[in-house]
């Protein structure tokens, strides 16, 4: 099954809503459906630059509407993946969603404290393409700011924290089995950042999709069990205290020959100061 919305990354993180599918496996989009597998709890205190993507108009109150992740990168702008905001995601364009909103500070999706702020605007990658998963990204302008302490460092080009065998962290409410059973709370999931080769091997193109490492990051675990999953697409990828990377697309979750594809925020930045 191809990770995408609904299931982006293998493993770690599980979206919870259970009717979207998400890029992850064979390239077809999936919503919000994946979770960190292998994980354990996380608290938005420590890592307060991690928010969920929301809509219960599309998704329902179960679990207060999640179906994808997404990262505090400035004070009113929020990082996700751009199929999260596609129409085989939401059923029509993100502008026609009424609720669209960003979920901060709150560990519990439906527990108390934190904030729900509406999306006033979206941008998504003009170059991104839902057939190869090449250039996933969107972004999220929000009516109100958060603080300054709630934004997370990129990590440019030529960062150390690119380099394979770093360790990194992955973030997500969504799926933590691979097999539909979503979380109710943040979850975080170790993996390391591994070489080009690897997801090269393991996407070589055709259905499982094809790996780009200019755009595109290898992460997970080499001998498996911890990864993203359905639901945590969009979410974001930490190594060495900055963010390298967006919950995208994989095959399955958490299987040690299938590693997770994430959007590399190097070429994120890129794009975004081409807008």
């Amino acid at each position: 099954m191809v990770r995408t919305v609904l299931r982006t990354v293998t493993g770690a993180l599980a979206l919870t809503v259970a009717a979207v599918v998400l890029p992850r496996g064979p390239a077809v989009p999936a919503a919000a459906d994946s979770i960190i597998i292998g994980g354990q709890p996380a608290h938005v205190a420590d890592s307060p630059w991690v928010v969920a993507v929301s809509s219960r108009d599309r998704f329902g109150g179960t679990r207060a509407g999640q179906f994808c992740g997404g990262v505090v990168i400035a004070p009113a702008k929020v990082l996700t993946a751009a199929h999260c905001l596609g129409r085989e995601v939401l059923g029509s364009e993100a502008s026609e969603v009424r609720d669209l909103l960003v979920i901060a500070g709150r560990d519990e999706l439906r527990g108390a404290g934190g904030q729900e702020i509406a999306v006033r605007g979206t941008w998504i990658n003009p170059g991104y393409d839902p057939d190869s998963n090449a250039g996933d990204l969107a972004v999220l302008t929000l009516s109100r700011e958060l603080p300054d302490s709630s934004v997370v460092r990129m990590a440019k080009e030529g960062d150390t924290a690119y380099e394979p065998g770093t360790r990194a962290q992955v973030y997500g409410w969504g799926d933590t089995t691979g097999g539909g059973t979503y979380a109710s709370a943040l979850r975080v999931a170790p993996v390391q950042v591994l070489p080009d080769q690897m997801c090269e091997q393991a996407y070589p193109g055709g259905s499982d999709g094809a790996y780009e490492a200019g755009t595109m990051l290898c992460a997970g675990d080499p001998e498996g069990g911890h990864d993203a999953c359905q639901g945590d697409s969009g979410g974001p990828l930490v190594a060495r205290g900055r963010l390298v990377g967006l919950v995208s697309w994989g095959n399955g979750c958490g299987q040690a020959d299938s590693p997770g594809v994430y959007t590399r925020i190097s070429a994120a930045i890129d794009w975004m100061a081409g807008h």
